[in-house]
């Protein structure tokens, strides 16, 4: 089996994964830190915070019909070309689209009880989580590199679960600092089985590999993603405080909705950068450059927001770049092991 880009000069593959890394770490940066500006400026709702991780995504239909896609092939030859039955597709995106919101709602509520940089590197144990994920379900080999990468940042991560809350939003308590640490962590391993979920599903389930096929399964799980968020946003009640938020946000009713509207934007930018690299490379690829982003976000918290920069976040954020740099040079040398 032959991907196809394969045909690709390895220059040319090279710029388009360069630039789906930049749509990934700025929208992934913007998002967080737009996100953590809601909270402060006097947004409370985690329902809303989940509601613009995946509302925006009508967005995803611009690429979709812009990038050309050539004709879908399977990724099997000798197996049927028959495609897979509606429902059962349908069956799979409902669930992916399901635990997506769910993941949305853990993320939010992390980044409502730390600071943006705190969250950041917290989540950035997505990588060590996916790198187990891959192993098994996506059968991705583990090499001293990857190993190194995994260890380095669960310990990054470590340093950070025991650093004090100073640099905690204000109010937050010492326990519910705890939960933020818990639910990020819950969120980034969940997002790690979700991402090696939607490689195994292109493999084994839809058998094609183009962009147009892997943006379809994002508009798809993003739209499921988004009715189960609606429905917990109205069961909980919290839409009655909507508007008493819009009304209280301390920069404006403007701003209020353009924090919102950007913020869903953000998302979507980072979306394109994530499914296009799943495509370009792995899941795993695509998670370690969300990994460099979320070490990157901090030092733009530490600029907009003035975020506490002490020690221990220091080591911790030098740590992840470290873990980032070993899996990228081990995806280096295994591009030239293949195109040789």
């Amino acid at each position: 089996y032959k991907h196809p880009l394969a045909k690709l000069k390895r220059s040319h593959w090279w710029i388009l994964v360069g630039l789906t890394i930049f749509f990934l770490i700025v929208g992934q940066a913007a998002a967080v830190l737009l996100g953590r500006l809601y909270y402060d400026k006097g947004g409370n709702s985690k329902w809303m915070a989940t509601l613009v991780q995946t509302v925006a995504f009508p967005i995803l239909f611009i690429p979709y019909y812009l990038v050309p896609s050539p004709e879908n092939k399977s990724s099997h030859p000798s197996s049927s070309n028959k495609p897979p039955s509606i429902c059962v597709v349908a069956a799979v995106y409902l669930v992916i689209g399901v635990l997506v919101s769910g993941d949305n709602m853990l993320y939010s509520t992390g980044l409502l009880y730390l600071s943006a940089s705190t969250y950041s590197l917290i989540c950035a144990t997505q990588l060590a989580f996916n790198a187990v994920f891959s192993y098994f379900i996506n059968k991705q080999k583990f090499t001293i590199l990857i190993l190194n990468s995994v260890v380095i940042l669960s310990l990054s991560t470590a340093l950070l679960a025991i650093n004090d809350k100073s640099d905690a939003p204000a109010g937050v308590s010492s326990r519910e600092y705890l939960v933020g640490v818990i639910t990020s962590l819950a969120a980034s391993a969940l997002y790690s089985l979700l991402l090696s979920l939607m490689q195994l599903t292109f493999e084994k389930l839809l058998k094609k590999e183009t962009f147009s096929v892997v943006l379809e399964m994002q508009i798809c799980t993003s739209l499921v993603a988004t009715c189960a968020t609606l429905v917990g946003l109205f069961a909980s009640g919290e839409w009655k405080t909507l508007h008493g938020e819009m009304e209280g946000f301390s920069t404006g009713k403007v701003s209020y909705v353009m924090t919102l509207v950007w913020t869903g934007v953000s998302w979507q930018v980072c979306s394109v950068g994530v499914v296009g690299l799943i495509f370009l490379v792995s899941s795993l690829f695509s998670n370690a450059i969300s990994t460099v982003s979320l070490a990157v976000t901090p030092i733009a918290s530490f600029i907009v927001f003035h975020d506490a920069m002490n020690g221990v976040k220091v080591i911790a954020m030098a740590m992840a770049f470290w873990g980032f740099a070993c899996y990228i040079y081990q995806n280096y040398v295994d591009d030239l092991r293949r195109r040789k």
